[in-house]
């Protein structure tokens, strides 16, 4: 199904009424804020970043460690930048999908593979023992064929990954169709294991929770402004104080970077979500959808969307906006641009939905780089690791991400610690304006694939062989 990039009018009413915030943020159970950052504070370790890589790094310190001093500064509120603002899509993958890890670490994919399962076990495993109350479902995912060009490729990775661990079945568009009807559809590729949704806000709030129970000191609304190397420590600088500390953890997401090489590393793409009103008995019945999986379809510009236990559906991306030099902040988080054509496609895919509304609509960035998935790196003497990159499959991978990240700073000899994957960077980003031209001619290009039966222009095959293929 080839998608429309202008909304149709009789559309536009659904989205009269809706609240421009995140659903899952609109929440009367939303901790109370921890203190500022007032004075100067020593740690034995310092996490800037109060996202999911920040909450595990901290938490898995703590646990591993007891004996480290450990704070977690957050410029706004744990849970209010990308880990409250994105789908709930918790997946076992740590390369951004199957195909890419094959694609870019031949050599490891099969440790890829099991450290990825391994890793979303162990997460299931720690929100049951903590209780921490975040809807978490092991649902799987199907990844939909809505054009005849798609089956093939999709069939195709039945038989690709099954040497490496990876269980995937084919369904026929019939049996596709009993599990979520829509007219669109031509088949599914079924994940039936490695993919689970939460309320992603909650999971945070629940790691917020663990981590001040194993004492961790957590500071929120202390932006860092700025970093220096002080031979020994470094020292984090906020508007009201400031913390040293002899190893620090940079994981600030698509935030601006506080380290120079990072702003040639990583770019903010803005994705917009919408989530409807809770859907009726009739309409749950049109639809069905009883498995509750995860859903994404097949195209460059790809939409994912899942339901709510409260019986809503979220249905999230296609559009991948980028601003110019890098934009990023509040003023990026409305877009009237996306959120009408988001509707027209949700309409398109579910016509017997029609008449329903959106109650939620928001954008958020992704730390998007040129390999899609996490990278990490050291600077001032290797007392600072960052890691980012995560380009939008951040729940589950994060986790791995604070594993690997204190691995370098506390000189952890594991077996992820030598992956290719976590000792090689991405290629960089060029500057301005050729960062924004190339950019937005490659999602000019992904467009015109997607109308064209997949068939991908020079430019895209040439980002295909220099490593940098572009997926929105």
């Amino acid at each position: 199904m080839v998608f429309t990039h202008v909304a149709r009018p009789h559309v536009l009413p659904s989205l009269a009424d809706v609240k421009e915030v995140s659903y899952w943020l609109d929440d009367v159970d939303a901790p109370t804020d921890n203190p500022r950052v007032v004075g100067a504070l020593k740690a034995d370790l310092l996490i800037v970043g109060g996202g999911f890589t920040g909450l595990w790094a901290a938490i898995d310190a703590r646990t591993n460690h007891p004996e480290l001093d450990v704070v977690l500064v957050e410029g706004d509120a744990i849970a209010h930048g990308a880990s409250g603002r994105n789908g709930g899509f918790v997946a076992a993958s740590l390369t951004h999908g199957f195909a890419n890890g094959l694609d870019r670490w031949p050599d490891d994919i099969h440790l890829l593979v099991k450290l990825g399962q391994q890793n979303l076990n162990e997460m299931e495993a720690f929100v049951a023992e903590h209780n921490i109350d975040c809807d978490w479902q092991r649902v799987g995912e199907m990844d939909v064929a809505t054009e005849d060009y798609q089956i093939e490729s999709l069939q195709e990775y039945v038989d690709i990954a099954r040497p490496y661990g990876e269980e995937l079945s084919w369904l026929t568009q019939e049996q596709t169709r009993a599990r979520l009807n829509s007219p669109t559809y031509k088949g599914a590729l079924l994940d039936p294991d490695s993919v689970a949704i939460c309320d992603p806000a909650r999971l945070a709030w629940g790691l917020r929770d663990v981590a001040l129970s194993l004492g961790v000191r957590i500071f929120e609304h202390s932006k860092v402004e700025w970093i220096d190397d002080n031979d020994k420590t470094v020292t984090a600088h906020t508007a009201l104080g400031s913390v040293t500390a002899p190893r620090v953890l940079l994981a600030t997401n698509a935030y601006p970077p506080l380290l120079r090489r990072l702003k040639y590393l990583i770019v903010p793409v803005y994705d917009s979500v919408l989530v409807t009103q809770p859907l009726n008995a009739e309409q749950k019945s049109d639809i069905g959808w009883s498995g509750s999986e995860g859903i994404s379809d097949s195209g460059n510009q790809f939409h994912y969307y899942r339901p709510t236990v409260d019986g809503r559906i979220l249905w999230g991306g296609f559009d991948a906006t980028y601003h110019y030099r890098s934009g990023f902040g509040p003023q990026h988080e409305h877009s009237m641009k996306s959120w009408p054509k988001l509707a027209d496609h949700f309409f398109t895919t579910f016509p017997q939905l029609e008449g329903l509304k959106f109650e939620y609509a928001w954008s958020g960035a992704i730390d998007t780089c040129t390999r899609f998935s996490a990278f990490w790196g050291s600077a001032m003497d290797d007392k600072l690791v960052y890691v980012a990159g995560y380009t939008g499959l951040g729940v589950g991978a994060s986790r791995f991400g604070a594993q690997v990240s204190l691995d370098k700073l506390l000189n952890r000899d594991t077996e992820r610690s030598r992956l290719e994957m976590v000792n090689t960077l991405p290629k960089p980003f060029p500057p301005e304006p050729f960062r924004a031209a190339g950019i937005n001619f490659t999602r000019w290009s992904l467009n015109r694939a997607d109308n064209n039966g997949g068939k991908r222009n020079l430019w895209l095959r040439t980002l295909d062989r220099v490593g940098m293929g572009f997926d929105s």
